[in-house]
């Protein structure tokens, strides 16, 4: 597609460019976080991008041991290396490059997340999703998406991945196999060429974010250009036009935002600071999970 043929309706313009920040999580693990904590409404119905990656085994092998959660839905994409998952369900996932981790903690979950390896490189993304006030008290669930079962799609030379959601590319639909949910989620993992052009119709009102994790583009009529490491939050109205200025690979996300207040405390997240405070009382005694 020629910038030409792009140019016929509203764009979405960006709000805020963010830079991927050096961080450390779980036992030592040594990551960049795309954006977490603060004023999270402006990002809604979306709480938290980390990215890893490393091919010193000091920055990954202590891994996420077990650990808590609440309110929310975590999201584990693999590109490199092998993470083995565990969590109180009993269930036990082996996350190799190209897979996906999709987890509902709503009530209460206990899991896991290792390295199953002891050199070479690990890389890959965490999202948390937020859940509406209706769902944060729902069973926890669990849903491992292997790579070959994960749609892609050649579009005019643009090599698209969907993982979640349904959108539109360049006039052709993509749709990932996360789908239904209440935030109506679109995740989508894109490699386009140098100058190639982009055009996404994200639903109006839907947040839109977009990460670019290896080489640069440009966004709409906006003069930035936003390299690897940086995050594009945008407006809420109107198509999104990308052209790429390299090689470059980036992820869109999408979600209808939720609306309600957002109230966080490390693992739990929830509506009101009463209910995290349940949520501390309530792990502490055993009881966050049922048995």
């Amino acid at each position: 597609m020629t910038e030409a043929s792009m140019s016929k309706t509203e764009r979405r313009k960006i709000e805020e460019l963010l830079v991927a920040q050096s961080a450390s999580d779980g036992d030592g693990v040594r990551l960049k976080r795309v954006f977490g904590g603060g004023n999270l409404a402006r990002f809604d119905p979306f709480l938290m991008l980390d990215e890893f990656g490393s091919n010193d085994p000091s920055d990954y092998i202590g891994g996420f041991p077990s650990h808590p959660h609440r309110g929310f839905e975590t999201v584990t994409y693999m590109l490199e290396g092998h993470m083995e998952h565990r969590d109180h369900m009993g269930n036990v996932g082996q996350l190799m490059a190209g897979d996906v981790q999709w987890m509902k903690a709503g009530s209460g979950v206990i899991h896991s997340e290792m390295p199953k390896q002891v050199e070479g490189r690990m890389r890959g993304f965490q999202l948390w999703v937020n859940l509406p006030a209706s769902e944060k008290m729902t069973p926890a669930s669990y849903t491992e998406l292997a790579a070959a079962s994960i749609p892609q799609y050649e579009i005019d030379g643009i090599h698209v991945k969907a993982i979640a959601g349904g959108l539109t590319l360049n006039g052709v639909a993509v749709s990932g196999p996360i789908a239904g949910l209440a935030t109506e989620p679109g995740y989508l993992d894109i490699a386009v060429g140098p100058a190639q052009a982009l055009l996404v119709d994200v639903p109006e009102g839907h947040t839109a974010l977009v990460y670019v994790y290896e080489g640069a583009l440009q966004i709409g009529s906006d003069s930035y250009r936003i390299k690897a490491g940086s995050l594009a939050r945008l407006s809420l109205t109107g198509e999104l036009a990308i052209k790429a200025d390299a090689d470059t690979r980036l992820l869109i996300l999408s979600g209808k935002p939720i609306g309600e207040p957002i109230v966080q405390r490390g693992p739990f997240v929830m509506n009101t600071a009463d209910e995290i405070h349940q949520a501390i009382r309530d792990y502490t005694d055993g009881k966050l999970v049922a048995a």
